[in-house]
């Protein structure tokens, strides 16, 4: 059973009684921790990480973010995996000056869609009114036309 008081920032759980104030110390001081790792080790922590979980990662502090979304090298491996089914848009945007994750935020979407098409996913589709939604995503031409060739070799 938990109450709060309005009067104070108390909290009593199961007996224990709590101070919000020592809660929050309590996660500031466990932060500091991981602040106290070198930037080297932290990458490394960071690198382990799939993409959905570094995103969630740096949803978790303002410290976690800044060092997320500031170290190219975290991408890198991951836009190189997309670079499998979406090696031309992806040398495009590396030769245009992007950075490792804006390249990959660019392509992530449209490497899951062209990797479905030219798996064969779709091939035995008999209407527009048979795709799903949300596996449409906006292409260019010549996207679609390596998807056309594709489906041209079945």
């Amino acid at each position: 059973m938990k109450k709060t008081s309005k009067r104070s920032n108390e909290v009593r759980v199961s007996g224990t009684q709590l101070n919000s104030v020592d809660a929050e110390k309590d996660k500031n001081d466990s932060q500091r921790h991981f602040e106290l790792l070198p930037p080297e080790v932290t990458l490394k922590i960071f690198s382990q990480l799939d993409i959905q979980s570094l995103c969630r990662a740096s949803m978790t502090c303002r410290n976690w973010n800044h060092t997320i979304q500031n170290s190219d090298s975290i991408w890198k491996p991951h836009c190189l995996s997309l670079r499998t089914v979406c090696q031309r848009e992806i040398d495009d945007d590396l030769q245009s000056g992007y950075s490792w994750r804006v390249t990959l935020l660019r392509n992530y979407q449209k490497s899951k869609v062209k990797h479905e098409w030219l798996s064969g996913r779709y091939s035995n589709i008999s209407s527009s009114f048979s795709l799903p939604e949300t596996i449409m995503y906006p292409m260019d031409a010549d996207t679609w036309g390596e998807i056309l060739e594709a489906e041209l070799e079945r």
